[in-house]
C-alpha cells in the first residue's frame, strides 16, 4: 500500500507506475474522494468547536441559575450532525482504503521500462552442458517415478505425485536447502499452510490475485500460494526495536496456485503445476539497508545453485514483468537441457515499505522519534520442482542414469540414480 501523502502530492507518479505495470487504476477518483473526506473533516472540526462553546455556555448558565434549554437543544442537534458527518467520513475512509488496495507499488528508478522483452541479464554463471546424445526431457527420464495420471485421479490435472527416488530427491533437497539457510544465520520457521484473508492482504496477494488462489470457503481460509505469506505475517501488527533488525527468516511450505491466468502456457511435465514445494527466505530490514539486503538475498540464492553446479542467469525484471507489490525484482533462471530453455527457479524481490504499510510492521528508531515502517524482502531459496527438472535433465548420462551433484549425492547415499 502506498503512502497517502504520496497519492496526494504525486498522483501522476502513481498513475505512471500503474501504467508501467499494466494495472488499471483511477487515481482521480481517489483524489476526489479524499478531497471530499477532508472537507467533511473541516466541517467536523468546526462543529466540535461549536459544541464545546455551547457546552461552556450551558455550564455557565446552569451555574448562574439561568435557563440553558436553547443551548442544550443546539448542542444535541450539533451532536446528531457530528454523528452523521463522522459516519460519512468512515464510509469515505473505507472507500479510500479499498481503492488503495488496487494501486501497485512504484518501481525503483533503476528498473528498466517495458515488457519481459526488456528484462536485463545482469549476470550469468556456469556452462550449459553439452551431450554426445539427444538429451531427454524430465517427463521421459522420470516416467516411472513422476506419475501425473495418478495425481490427476487423486486431485485433478497439474498436481504432482512422486514415488521412489523422485520422492526421496525432493525430500533431500528441501532438507538441504533449510540447512543451507540456517547455517547462514536465518531463523527457520515452520508456519501454517493456510492463511486468513487479512494475512493474504498484508502481503498483497489479495485482492489482486484472488482468482489464482485456492480458498477454503467454509472456513474463509486460503491455501498459501507462497511461504512469503505466513512467514512475513509473523510480524504483522508488530513494533520492533531498531536493534531487532534485520529479521532473517526461512521456511518450507507447499504452495498452491490455481494459475487462472496461465492457460495456454507450457504446462507439460513439472513446468507449471498447481501445488509445488518451496523454501522461502524472508527479511525485515532497516530502510537504509534495503538495497544492500536485496543483493545479499540474491547472492545467497545464486550461491546455492553454484554449490549444485547448475548454470544460471540473473535477470533484472522490467516494469511490465514486475509483480504488483514489488519495487524491484531479480529472477534467477536455470538451464533445462532436455527442453533447451531457461526456467525461473527464484524471484528475489524488494517491496520497500509497501507490504509493511498494509501489515502495520514497524520499528522504533534507536535515537527516538515516531515508529517507522520496515522494508520487507523475500526470495525463493529455492523453488521446486523446476530445480528437479534441471538436476535430472542436466545430469543425464548416455546409459540413461542421472548423476547427482556432490552435496546431494552425499545425502542420498549415491551419486548416480538408475531410473
Amino acid at each position: 500500500m502506498l503512502d497517502r501523502k504520496l497519492l496526494r502530492k504525486e498522483p501522476q507518479t502513481v498513475a505512471d507506475a500503474a501504467t508501467a505495470k499494466n494495472e488499471k487504476i483511477d487515481i482521480q477518483q481517489w483524489l476526489d474522494a479524499d478531497r471530499s473526506k477532508r472537507e467533511l473533516m473541516l466541517e467536523i472540526e468546526a462543529l466540535r468547536k461549536q459544541r464545546n462553546t455551547l457546552s461552556k455556555t450551558v455550564s455557565i448558565k446552569k451555574r448562574n441559575g439561568e435557563d440553558a434549554e436553547e443551548e442544550m437543544q443546539k448542542s444535541r442537534n450539533t451532536g446528531a450532525e457530528l454523528a452523521d458527518l463522522e459516519q460519512r467520513v468512515s464510509e469515505f475512509n473505507s472507500r479510500l482504503s479499498e481503492m488503495e488496495l488496487s494501486f501497485p507499488n512504484i518501481p525503483d528508478s533503476d528498473v528498466p521500462e517495458g515488457t519481459e522483452d526488456n528484462n536485463v541479464i545482469v549476470r550469468s554463471w556456469g556452462t550449459i552442458p553439452e551431450f554426445s546424445f539427444q538429451p531427454k526431457p524430465h517427463w521421459d527420464l522420470m516416467s516411472k517415478v513422476f506419475l501425473p495420471e495418478a495425481a490427476g485421479k487423486i486431485a485433478g490435472s497439474n498436481f504432482i505425485l512422486f514415488r521412489g527416488w523422485a520422492a526421496r530427491l525432493q525430500r533431500t533437497l528441501i532438507s538441504w536447502m533449510l540447512d543451507y539457510h540456517t547455517q547462514a544465520g536465518m531463523d527457520e520457521v515452520w508456519a501454517p499452510f493456510v492463511a486468513r484473508p487479512e494475512s493474504m492482504t498484508a502481503t498483497a496477494q489479495l485482492p489482486k490475485m484472488d482468482d489464482d488462489m485456492y480458498r477454503i470457503g467454509h472456513d474463509n481460509l486460503y491455501l498459501v500460494p507462497t511461504g512469503e505469506v505466513p512467514i512475513t505475517n509473523l510480524y504483522r501488527d508488530r513494533l520492533l526495536e531498531e536493534t531487532d533488525l534485520p529479521v532473517r527468516l526461512c521456511g518450507y511450505t507447499p504452495c498452491f496456485r490455481r494459475e487462472a491466468g496461465s492457460y495456454g502456457k507450457d504446462n507439460r511435465g513439472l513446468n507449471r503445476v498447481h501445488q509445488f514445494e518451496k523454501v522461502e527466505m524472508v527479511r525485515l530490514e532497516h530502510p537504509d539497508r534495503s538495497e544492500e539486503a536485496h543483493l545479499e538475498l540474491l547472492n545467497h540464492a545464486a550461491g546455492m545453485l553454484e554449490v549444485l553446479d547448475i548454470p544460471y542467469r540473473i535477470l533484472l525484471l522490467a516494469t511490465g514483468d514486475l509483480s504488483f507489490a514489488a519495487a524491484k525484482c531479480y529472477d534467477i533462471e536455470i538451464w533445462s537441457a532436455g527442453q533447451e530453455k531457461w526456467l525461473e527457479v527464484s524471484s528475489v524481490s524488494n517491496f520497500r515499505d509497501f507490504q509493511a504499510r498494509r501489515g502495520n510492521m514497524k520499528y522504533k528508531p534507536a535515537g527516538g522519534g515516531k515508529p517507522r515502517l520496515v522494508h520487507t524482502l523475500n526470495g525463493s531459496g529455492l523453488a521446486l520442482p523446476r530445480l528437479i527438472i534441471s538436476l535430472v535433465e542436466n545430469g543425464q548420462q548416455p546409459d540413461g542414469t542421472i548423476r547427482l551433484p556432490k552435496i546431494i549425492a552425499e545425502r542420498m547415499g549415491t551419486d548416480v540414480i538408475k531410473p
